[in-house]
């Protein structure tokens, strides 16, 4: 992972590999009483946050908190919510990583952070130590297995598998409340996090775990043989936990929460990062994640070398061109377009391509032509949008993308951003909308699938590559 910190935070990385937690007071760690009773004297509250100029916010590092991402941004739906809500204190945001949630829990409680945000959900054992910002997301509690080893598809089978959670996590509040009406249901919990135990379950060292169905649903692309077939808990509700008696900073919260802006960025943020992923397609996962191994590899080379060319990022256009082709290098549609970038006649032609069933050339060329749509829009939009917006015009033409941010201004939202684009591209499909259209009936729906799925993707090809 980059370790160049993103300009509009600071990082506190800690690391837990090789020392004992108790010796880490800096970090979180026990230490004895006195001291506990030290650090938790040290909790401030809003007053000592605006005055000290940072936010510090306890979290882990993982899809549904905070990552750094291929453009070597901080990003991660709890560091968005999280900077969001900095930037409404008029403070820097400070980031105290931990690799597991009990970790993350003791740093707040040790006043090592002001908040948690670390997609925590609130129980009413965590209410005994913690106070708790406004609920933020809902959520159900999934057992998830491996769908070709031992599967547990009901609570009774919970007896027959092997399952471990997350110490300190709420699957373990919740599956020793079941183990009440059923003795038979054993479970161990582990001082890791719910991603590591998720590759175990892939990996087939472990029947089965518990997870978030939002980290399920994301986590599943990486791991298509993950398989959810109930929940043990619905309706859970994910909150920022505080320190007790942190009233003050709990009313800020609240206050902000119900803000026009708050929503806002809970919207931006599910657009972002959960949205392309709501529908999962297990046979196609399944085949681009071997594809990945079997294909890839011949034309890594020629992505990167078209990509570096044109200023396109290699990793995004070899997404595409698997969106396009599946990394097919003789691909051809009935509507004539062919190749591993799937280019019409014209439009090779005048890119300068001789052959489209050449790999290098129909590379080359889609990169190219990307390149060629991202100078097309306005210097108002920036990235990521200005890549998005310049895909959906790859796929559906400049001409209706262009009607589509007329739609956009006229319905008081941006043209210039996608997620607010890719509301109004279906209108233009809509019997009463196109017609008035300067450029007629597109079948909007598709650029929007387009964008979703190569944004899909990108992220796997991108944690695939990492891994190796």
């Amino acid at each position: 992972m980059p370790t160049a910190p993103a300009p509009y935070f600071r990082r506190i990385a800690c690391s837990f590999t090789a020392l004992s937690f108790a010796g880490l007071s800096a970090c979180g760690g026990t230490g004895d009483v006195a001291e506990q009773a030290t650090a938790a004297a040290d909790s401030r509250d809003i007053a000592a946050i605006q005055a000290g100029g940072t936010l510090r916010v306890a979290t882990r590092n993982a899809p549904t908190t905070w990552y750094i991402d291929r453009r070597e941004q901080a990003a991660g739906p709890e560091y968005d919510l999280a900077l969001a809500y900095a930037e409404h204190l008029g403070v820097e945001l400070e980031l105290v990583e931990h690799d597991s949630i009990a970790k993350v829990l003791k740093a707040v409680e040790h006043g090592k952070a002001d908040l948690a945000a670390a997609g925590l959900t609130a129980t009413p054992a965590r209410a005994q130590r913690f106070a708790f910002g406004p609920s933020y997301r809902t959520i159900d509690e999934r057992v998830v297995c491996n769908r070709e080893g031992k599967r547990a598809k009901s609570i009774d089978d919970l007896a027959d598998v092997s399952l471990t959670v997350a110490d300190n996590s709420s699957y373990a509040e919740t599956l020793s409340a079941l183990q009440a009406d059923n003795p038979a249901i054993k479970f161990a919990t582990k001082d890791t996090s719910t991603e590591s135990l998720l590759r175990k379950v892939w990996e087939g060292k472990l029947d089965c775990t518990v997870a978030d169905s939002n980290i399920w649903a994301i986590n599943r692309r990486y791991f298509p043989e993950l398989i959810s077939d109930f929940s043990i808990a619905t309706d859970k509700t994910l909150a920022w936990m505080l320190p007790k008696g942190a009233t003050a900073l709990q009313q800020s919260l609240s206050a902000w929460a119900s803000s026009k802006a708050a929503k806002s960025h809970l919207a931006a943020i599910d657009e972002r990062y959960y949205a392309p992923y709501a529908q999962f397609d297990y046979v196609d996962m399944r085949a681009f994640v071997r594809r990945i191994d079997a294909r890839y590899p011949k034309y890594d080379s020629l992505f990167e070398g078209a990509g570096e060319d044109h200023s396109v990022d290699h990793v995004l256009l070899a997404a595409q061109g698997y969106q396009e082709s599946h990394w097919e290098a003789d691909a051809k549609s009935p509507t004539g377009v062919r190749g591993i970038m799937m280019l019409t006649r014209n439009t090779a032609e005048s890119l300068g391509v001789e052959d489209r069933l050449d790999p290098e050339q129909s590379i080359e060329g889609g990169a190219k032509y990307l390149a060629k749509m991202k100078t097309r829009f306005d210097d108002a939009v920036t990235e990521p949008d200005l890549t998005y917006l310049a895909l959906a015009a790859y796929n559906v033409g400049r001409a209706h993308l262009h009607d589509a941010q007329k739609l956009a201004r006229e319905r008081g939202l941006s043209p210039y951003v996608w997620e607010d684009v890719r509301q109004v591209l279906p209108l233009l499909s809509d019997k009463s909308v196109y017609p008035k259209l300067k450029y007629g009936y597109a079948r909007g729906h598709e650029p929007v699938r387009y964008v979703e799925r190569i944004q899909n993707y990108e992220d796997v090809l991108d944690a695939q590559l990492a891994a190796k």
